[in-house]
């Protein structure tokens, strides 16, 4: 009888082009899935609860696969864990019932980016430097105002073949964590592709008064990603929570 497993796993992202299989590049999936099949002997495809971009993070990633019997859950993060790279941690395999889906069952993603705003060599690499004051009250005004809308086209990536630019936004806010350390968390039940980077970007100009709040609102309404914000470095970006 086929069954259903949940894999929760972590990963740096540093050295990977992404979490969904390259032609030409390491992806979180594919060592996973190179793992499991070694383990398992057989070809085990797996489905992830999104897809993080090149170089973007998770503390908590979900994914799931189909396989013939039952398995020793424990025995199986285990052995993974002794395979793959240093950089990408199982933290448990769960049998889960055959509607469970990694990534359709999913009701919410929350995802953190860090940034600092004096040169710190130990954050380098895991938060953007910014150089410039920035006006965090008036940026937390701008997530209060994503959360009014539904239609987020003006930070999803061009020509991204997706069938709806519509995502439920339900938390958008700056938090200080240090005299000089921000993060920028934003929960939804849905991302787009390139999205929180875009609208970091675009929270970023709003800060630095290139931007006015009725500006935002008028570029949330083009529904163009060219009027919105730069994307920013992925290297700042952390998947940090995935319910079902």
């Amino acid at each position: 009888m086929v069954k259903r497993y949940f894999i929760t796993l972590s990963y740096d992202g540093t050295n990977y082009h992404g979490w969904q299989v390259q032609p030409n590049g390491i992806s979180v999936q594919g060592e996973l899935q190179r793992v499991l099949s070694t383990l398992l002997r057989q070809e085990i495809a797996i489905t992830g609860a999104g897809r993080t971009d090149a170089g973007v993070h998770a503390r908590v990633m979900v994914a799931h696969f189909d396989v013939e019997g039952e398995l020793d859950c424990k025995q199986l993060a285990y052995k993974m864990n002794k395979m793959l790279p240093k950089d990408i941690a199982v933290s448990k395999v769960e049998e889960v019932s055959p509607e469970m889906h990694a990534r359709f069952s999913a009701t919410e993603r929350t995802y953190h980016y860090y940034i600092h705003t004096r040169k710190d060599p130990f954050r380098r690499a895991y938060s953007c430097e910014i150089h410039y004051q920035l006006d965090f009250e008036a940026m937390n005004r701008a997530g209060r105002i994503l959360m009014e809308y539904e239609d987020f086209g003006a930070f999803c990536k061009a020509h991204s073949d997706v069938k709806t630019t519509l995502c439920h936004v339900t938390r958008a806010e700056w938090i200080q964590t240090g005299e000089t350390e921000w993060y920028f968390v934003i929960s939804a039940n849905r991302f787009l592709r390139n999205m929180v980077r875009a609208v970091v970007g675009t929270m970023i100009d709003v800060g630095r008064g290139r931007l006015t709040e009725d500006e935002l609102r008028a570029v949330i309404d083009g529904k163009r990603r060219s009027d919105a914000g730069d994307s920013m470095p992925g290297n700042a970006l952390f998947l940090e929570e995935i319910k079902y």
